[in-house]
């Protein structure tokens, strides 16, 4: 918020934005629902970590990062969300959200991204954890099939997997947690307006020096 309000030409403290924020406005934080509990399958195979925390790229379409994430209808149902980001600039290059948590959403999520971005030279790579929907044979080999070199997190350490937990905690903090959602349509279409719209076009980022995702791209 600071910087958002530094870009309009007022320059306030941290404390002085939060103090009208919290006292002022009556702005308070959200409590998420419980994490829904989830099945794990066996792996066709599993990946060495080729990034080991280097969260950089000096070019576009290098590195990708990759998870799932749940979220909530009104009636506490669950969707689940698969999204993939540029380590570059922080840029969502694809996300879909659907009813069930699979290696074909994971495929369809990875095939969106490739089209969206046609002049990927080879050597891009994908880092994942070690969900069975990323060691699955299906996922595996598609992965194969178009050139992507498959990287992974160590079991059950997501530090490994920084950039995409903390993309997830910025959407259900700035967007999901704050809604109810009767529909799975509005939430998906929610999900997407803020990932291509409010996220990588208006949101400045502190990895991009403050510049949003696409202003970062741009001049790559």
């Amino acid at each position: 918020m600071k910087v958002y309000l530094e870009r309009k030409g007022y320059s306030y403290s941290n404390t002085t934005v939060h103090k009208y924020m919290n006292t002022e406005l009556g702005l308070r934080s959200v409590v998420r629902p419980k994490k829904p509990g989830y099945e794990h399958g066996n792996p066709h195979k599993v990946f060495d970590n080729k990034l080991k925390q280097n969260f950089t790229a000096d070019e576009i379409n290098r590195k990708w990062c990759t998870d799932f994430t749940y979220l909530f209808l009104a009636n506490h149902e669950v969707r689940y969300n698969c999204t993939i980001i540029d380590l570059h600039d922080r840029s969502v290059i694809a996300s879909i959200t659907d009813r069930n948590i699979t290696s074909d959403l994971a495929i369809r999520t990875l095939r969106k991204a490739l089209e969206s971005q046609p002049t990927i030279k080879d050597g891009l790579i994908l880092h994942s954890d070690q969900g069975s929907q990323y060691t699955s044979k299906a996922f595996t080999e598609f992965c194969e099939s178009v050139n992507v070199t498959q990287s992974m997190s160590k079991a059950g350490y997501p530090y490994d997997n920084a950039p995409m937990e903390r993309y997830f905690n910025t959407l259900k903090n700035e967007c999901t947690n704050l809604y109810e959602f009767t529909t799975e349509e509005t939430l998906y279409q929610k999900v997407e307006e803020f990932a291509y719209v409010d996220y990588n076009h208006v949101r400045p980022h502190s990895y991009n020096g403050y510049r949003t995702p696409y202003e970062a791209r741009t001049v790559a």
